[in-house]
């Protein structure tokens, strides 16, 4: 399952962007206090912590704790959960980091990521038949899901490759054809994710040449809220961070109740436990509040946000701006990407610094 319909977020997402850009024109209603919040999800291994959690009754004791109310809502499709978000259906949302800038931060709406829960660390990756080298993908027509992190991934394996994209002709292959596509004999080069990745590896001949685990920590998945919200609700953020972090060392254990806790969320996701401990091993979880702190504040967080919104910029993805610098980023410790006097994406560390410090 995995983030089956996340990893097409940017592709699919061209026209709803677009359309969101053109209505995001006029200031946003001003945020209130209020005890009732909602926050959408979608499956994908690092994101099954939230509905476990839920179910788990982990949700409701932070809640209660904070005096708020959180419904956590799952949406099928993960493009539509990032756009209602974007919509202002759900206060909150699961989404990976070129998602969060691409679709709610370049439509105008002020996003906050308040967790950063996992980097995918070899659930990409490329694939070539009969070779072993990725430097052998030059002139070979290559299916992805074109505009998605498929494609990011290619761009910064071919840059590594010392090869440019003009090199590589693409296809563009949904998600749900591309094993298909792959199984053909006439294709010789894919990209894809897991599951689907994992399927694709286990044809003869096969090699992954490249994959995300060669870029650690640039495809982030991450817990963003609206911004405006957030200033207005901080125990929203609270109440969030000591649920993310409870209940990814719960599920980190290994014994009868780690076991019992990721075999339900396997059982949420539609998988096998079998299934779903082979999706955790590519996924990096940042179960330690300190790591994520450590992670948020790391100047490779604005290096990797930089390659990320520069390929966004050059491949259309940031509608009617003329630069890449068209949607400003802020990070903690001041520090801005792009335009400073419209920041739309904000990576806060405040509530995972108050988990490091045991102070939820």
């Amino acid at each position: 399952m995995i983030k089956l319909l996340g990893k097409v977020g940017a592709a699919s997402l061209m026209a709803g962007a677009l359309l969101l850009a053109s209505c995001s024109q006029s200031p946003a209603p001003q945020a209130e206090p209020k005890t009732e919040f909602n926050i959408g999800w979608s499956i994908y291994a690092g994101w099954m912590p939230w509905p476990y959690a839920q179910q788990a009754g982990i949700v409701k004791k932070w809640a209660d704790k904070y005096g708020i109310k959180i419904n956590l809502v799952q949406v099928n499709d993960y493009v539509e959960s990032v756009n209602q978000y974007t919509a202002g259906k759900f206060d909150g949302v699961t989404v990976t980091n070129m998602d969060a800038l691409t679709i709610p931060a370049a439509g105008g709406k002020d996003t906050s990521a308040i967790i950063v829960g996992d980097y995918s660390n070899g659930n990409d990756g490329i694939l070539l038949k009969g070779a072993n080298s990725l430097s052998a993908i030059k002139g070979r027509q290559t299916y992805l899901v074109e505009l998605s992190v498929s494609h990011y991934l290619l761009a910064r394996g071919l840059e590594k490759a010392g090869l440019k994209s003009t090199d590589v002709p693409t296809v563009n292959t949904s998600d749900a054809d591309i094993v298909g596509a792959f199984g053909s004999p006439d294709v010789t080069a894919a990209i894809a994710w897991n599951p689907q990745l994992a399927v694709m590896k286990g044809q003869a001949g096969v090699t992954q040449v490249f994959s995300s685990a060669d870029i650690p920590g640039e495809i982030l998945d991450l817990m963003v809220v609206d911004t405006a919200t957030l200033k207005a609700n901080p125990n929203l953020g609270k109440a969030l961070a000591g649920i993310w972090y409870e209940t990814v060392a719960l599920m980190q254990r290994q014994d009868a109740q780690g076991n019992d806790a990721r075999a339900a969320m396997a059982k949420l996701s539609g998988s096998t436990p079998e299934m779903f401990e082979s999706q955790l091993k590519t996924t990096f979880l940042y179960a330690d509040p300190k790591a994520a702190v450590a992670a948020t504040t790391a100047p490779s967080l604005v290096s990797t946000m930089t390659l990320v919104r520069d390929f966004s910029f050059s491949k259309g993805l940031f509608p009617g701006a003329s630069s890449a610098d068209a949607v400003g980023m802020s990070f903690p410790g001041g520090k801005t990407l792009g335009d400073p006097q419209h920041v739309t994406l904000r990576f806060d560390d405040s509530f995972m610094q108050l988990a490091a410090g045991g102070k939820l």
